[in-house]
């Protein structure tokens, strides 16, 4: 397979009013994806995920460094044509129904009256946007205007889609259509490149994943390569009576590792009589010996679970790295800082690639 994206030591630098020195959002990030799978973008805020795919979209010029489109450099029109796009908050002319936005941006693509008004129809009933087709934007809310953002996405049967929080705003039941529809897409042999905060829907339709921390690559591969299967610990319950002495409790537990201990909640609060132990394992415990000495010291287990690495524990093991040196693909815990959150005018935060964004068209004559 050939690559569809290819960055290579990808820079931006933006100066921003409260800093006096430029603030560098992405340090040398580089990365591919392939043509034909689905690929995830993750970093915490301020990681440069949105000023990666602003670059790519041709809308932030680079300080530094390259990226390439289907094979042609940024920004290109060729690659254009064979692209749809998704921004992170979407606006359109709020006086258009979704009709009339889809045949707007098809005749941008210069695509033909009757294949605009197939199309059109057809990517309507695909968002679950029907009933409202007629339906001013203004009267849209957040989570129809993010079906309709992904329908113009779409009109132009683009080979390269990049969708940036596509999911956000909608419910459920909306975040599994767009699921459906990137899985759909990768079935046509579409690639998709997106990013999200939402780490369930990563996991459910990448084929990869890259996470970005203070604007290098952290971490790139598969999910399953980079979570892995080795057991992290085993996470116990065990009920006790509530009258339980530490010496007993401690002749119970012995080394077993760390304990909480809580009472017990019924439906008219807490019990008197109950307590639980909640219990972590280490990797190589015997667990079942556990569980029979806690039964000879009158334990009743409620509940065994078995905990392996997941996405989650992945991503926040990265975001948590504040200092180190020599991050790159596959990078351990050393690396670069997280971008440092900076006060704002009205005594807010906001990160460096918050305070950059809104300045990128006094920047381009600059990069």
């Amino acid at each position: 397979m050939s690559a569809v994206i290819e960055v290579n030591d990808l820079r931006k630098r933006f100066r921003t009013p409260l800093r006096r020195n430029e603030v560098e959002i992405l340090r040398g990030l580089s990365f591919s994806v392939e043509q034909g799978e689905v690929y995830g973008f993750l970093g915490p805020n301020g990681a440069g995920k949105t000023t990666t795919i602003r670059i790519l979209m041709g809308l932030v010029a680079a300080s530094g460094g390259s990226a390439k489109l289907l094979g042609e450099p940024v920004p290109s029109r060729e690659a254009r044509a064979k692209l749809g796009f998704l921004p992170e908050s979407p606006y359109f002319y709020d006086y258009l129904t979704v009709a009339e936005l889809l045949d707007l941006t098809g005749r941008l693509f210069g695509i033909e009256h009757r294949a605009r008004k197939r199309r059109a129809e057809a990517l309507i009933e695909r968002v679950g946007l029907t009933r409202a087709r007629k339906t001013p934007l203004k009267k849209y809310s957040k989570g129809m205007l993010q079906r309709a953002g992904l329908a113009q996405a779409l009109i132009n049967d683009p080979a390269l889609v990049v969708l940036d929080e596509p999911t956000s705003g909608l419910d459920p039941v909306g975040r599994k259509d767009v699921r459906d529809i990137i899985l759909s897409l990768r079935e046509q042999g579409k690639t998709v490149f997106f990013s999200s905060h939402i780490l369930a829907d990563v996991e459910t339709v990448s084929d990869r994943i890259g996470i970005v921390v203070g604007g290098l690559m952290r971490d790139t591969g598969s999910v399953r390569a980079l979570c892995g299967d080795a057991l992290l610990r085993t996470e116990v319950v065990v009920r006790v009576p509530a009258a339980l002495s530490d010496a007993d409790q401690a002749a119970l537990v012995g080394d077993a590792g760390s304990v909480e201990r809580r009472p017990v909640l019924g439906a008219d609060g807490p019990s008197e009589a109950l307590h639980e132990l909640h219990l972590s394992l280490a990797p190589d415990a015997d667990v079942d010996a556990f569980l029979a000495h806690a039964r000879q010291h009158g334990a009743r287990v409620e509940s065994v679970s078995p905990r392996r690495r997941t996405l989650e524990d992945l991503f926040l093991h990265h975001a948590g790295v504040k200092a180190g040196a020599g991050a790159g693909p596959g990078a351990g815990p050393a690396g670069e800082p997280v971008a440092e959150s900076q006060p704002s005018d009205d005594g807010t935060k906001n990160t460096a690639e918050d305070e950059g964004k809104g300045k990128d068209k006094d920047k381009e004559a600059e990069a």
